[in-house]
């Protein structure tokens, strides 16, 4: 059990988070400003600088606390006994997409992306690329699950067509971002369109 100081610190810091994310989505990542992140958490701006070095900083803690909980979300639907690939492709990617903008919203996931890939060397492109490295091992997980119940093909190598589905999932997801009038249900129905051909290829019954 985390002592009473543990416990006042991630309060504080969900605080921060809370206040950055409102913000963000208020005036826009670029307008907004430490200090009126730090009045709105309660917190002086020198104790926002103990937990955060910059915003970006606070941007990757907000993009890592998003993957976290979806992550743990992914590992409840891969335990669960689908019958059917396609099924449990559009469960599994449909949390993804569904708990995209909880946190952030789309010019978030613009800049996050942009800084990731205008400073390929810092520790925040490292901390993105290394989320999306787990996102894309939990989809691998999905098909091995699969294959171990008899639903995808023993001949299947689950990793490579892990992969391939994560990075359509991410080309959609940067296109989603990219237009401000596209919504969450028409990106999943057209990733689900594109995935029941291959869910038909590699199932057993296919």
């Amino acid at each position: 059990m985390p002592s009473l100081r543990a416990q006042k610190k991630a309060d504080k810091n969900r605080r921060i988070l809370e206040a950055a994310t409102t913000l963000f989505r208020k005036v826009g990542y670029d307008s907004a400003r430490i200090e009126d992140i730090a009045e709105m958490a309660g917190v002086s701006v020198g104790t926002f600088y103990n937990y955060y070095k910059n915003k970006g900083d606070m941007l990757m803690a907000t993009v890592s606390m998003e993957v976290e909980e979806v992550l743990a979300a992914g590992d409840v639907i891969i335990a669960k006994k689908h019958d059917q690939v396609a099924n449990a492709l559009f469960e599994l990617i449909g949390k993804y997409y569904d708990h995209s903008l909880t946190y952030l919203s789309k010019e978030m996931w613009r800049t996050a992306m942009s800084l990731s890939i205008a400073q390929p060397e810092t520790p925040f492109s490292k901390r993105y690329t290394a989320l999306d490295h787990r996102l894309s091992k939990q989809v691998c997980d999905l098909f091995r699950a699969l294959q171990d119940r008899g639903i995808v093909r023993k001949d299947v190598d689950c990793s490579a067509i892990g992969e391939l589905v994560f990075n359509n999932v991410n080309m959609m997801f940067i296109e989603f971002v990219k237009d401000e009038d596209m919504d969450i249900d028409g990106l999943k129905d057209q990733v689900a369109r594109q995935n029941i051909p291959l869910a038909h290829l590699v199932s057993q019954t296919g």
